[in-house]
């Protein structure tokens, strides 16, 4: 099976959630009925990845639910993780925890974690509204590595 990758990062807090969902939606739908299996990538650290889950989510039940998976790609284990296992597993298709950040320093892990997600993709959606922060850091990475990316606020040109 051909599987199409594709990782989301974005910062914190979003100003205009309701644009940024439609055009996510757009996205995934369009991924969903062109791939032959597509793998959404996720991490769980702020408004733009709950908006991109539930946007995935949505798709998935009202689109096409047969060729495409949520996954939760957690730096390393956590408590949350750990305690609430099943209810994670209930909302995402799968739950990962990134080898190559899960031994490193917490401070450290994020950023590992989403290159290897950058390194992984053959797309990467972003929401980067200033040029600070781990999501602009990641979407620099991305660009150094000339990976496939979209940038949802088209920031400064990028």
């Amino acid at each position: 099976m051909n599987v199409f990758t594709v990782s989301f990062f974005g910062h914190r807090h979003i100003d205009n959630p309701f644009e940024i969902e439609e055009q996510l939606e757009r996205i995934i739908r369009e991924i969903i009925s062109t791939k032959e299996y597509a793998e959404f990538l996720i991490g769980r650290d702020g408004e733009f990845d709950q908006l991109v889950s539930s946007s995935v989510r949505r798709c998935k039940k009202t689109f096409r639910d047969d060729n495409s998976s949520l996954v939760l790609v957690l730096p390393y284990m956590t408590a949350e993780y750990r305690y609430n296992t099943r209810s994670f597993d209930e909302y995402y298709d799968a739950v990962e925890i990134c080898s190559e950040s899960s031994d490193k320093h917490f401070k450290s892990a994020h950023q590992v974690r989403n290159r290897t997600m950058v390194e992984r993709s053959d797309l990467v959606v972003f929401c980067v509204e200033h040029n600070y922060g781990g999501a602009y850091t990641t979407m620099k990475y991305a660009m150094k590595k000339e990976v496939n990316y979209i940038n949802l606020c088209d920031v400064n040109g990028f």
